[in-house]
């Protein structure tokens, strides 16, 4: 294995490892005592918590939200992008895109804003809201991948033979499409991971002393002179998991364009 991919799987394991295991290693939260002093191994937060307790705790929820919105946008998005790409119906094409394209328009931020403000806080809503706005550039990342594969001479030969459409859409067009697609699936967990986290800095779906790596980051900044390992532990797990995902994509496109 090339030492890149090692790197990238040695990044990878380590915050998702903390996210999995920390919550049963560090058991009970303990109390809380002095603010930004160095008690314990990695000193306390702004409100006296140890903060390896913390960082055990806090990484299940961000990195839970941002691989289930990453999915949830794929499983539909990805369908929707083949259905239009090997449709022959301009308009049943027109009307599964242009909706998606008012999602677009709304800059991320703010469609996040709006929607956390019509529904209830939690991790669940947080997950649909950060999955809807991921989905219109999944849905057409995968279309634009697909078009040449569904209206070329391989997809006319299919169709003169009256293959079905899930031979067509999902065994021939949906298995050329999966490097793309597996590009894409990197970078699109990167930015789910960091708007869960902007969402953690706004307060939205999580309480804003919760055991939380964003909330962390952002809670703690004001004592960042005393105590850095309150910012620091939880920032580092943060841009691990985003370096992991990127060196480990590269690193299966890479082993598959060796085969």
């Amino acid at each position: 294995m090339r030492p890149r991919a090692v790197v990238g799987a040695v990044l990878l394991a380590v915050p998702l490892l903390v996210a999995l295991v920390g919550p049963v290693v560090a058991g009970e939260p303990g109390g809380r005592g002095r603010p930004f002093v160095g008690d314990g191994p990695l000193g306390t937060d702004f409100v006296g918590r140890d903060v390896l307790t913390q960082v055990l705790l806090g990484g299940r929820t961000v990195v839970g939200v941002a691989v289930a919105a990453t999915a949830l946008a794929y499983l539909v998005g990805v369908p929707l992008g083949l259905w239009a790409a090997t449709t022959r119906r301009r308009w049943l094409d027109e009307l599964l895109m242009r909706p998606l394209d008012l999602i677009l328009a709304i800059p991320a931020l703010l469609l996040l804003i709006m929607l956390s403000a019509t529904v209830p806080r939690g991790a669940v809503a947080l997950v649909v809201i950060v999955a809807l706005i991921g989905l219109p550039e999944v849905a057409r990342i995968s279309r634009a991948a697909a078009l040449p594969l569904a209206h070329g001479p391989a997809m006319e030969a299919m169709r003169s033979y009256r293959e079905s459409w899930y031979r067509r859409a999902v065994g021939y067009v949906g298995r050329g499409v999966r490097r793309v697609l597996l590009a894409d699936a990197g970078v699109r967990f990167i930015g789910a991971l960091y708007l869960v986290a902007t969402a953690s800095f706004l307060g939205i779906g999580v309480a804003p002393d919760a055991a939380d790596w964003a909330v962390m980051v952002d809670r703690n900044r004001a004592g960042l002179a005393l105590q850095p390992w309150a910012v620091v532990a939880p920032a580092a797990l943060v841009v691990a998991l985003a370096i992991g995902v990127n060196l480990t994509t590269d690193h299966l496109l890479a082993a598959r364009k060796a085969r």
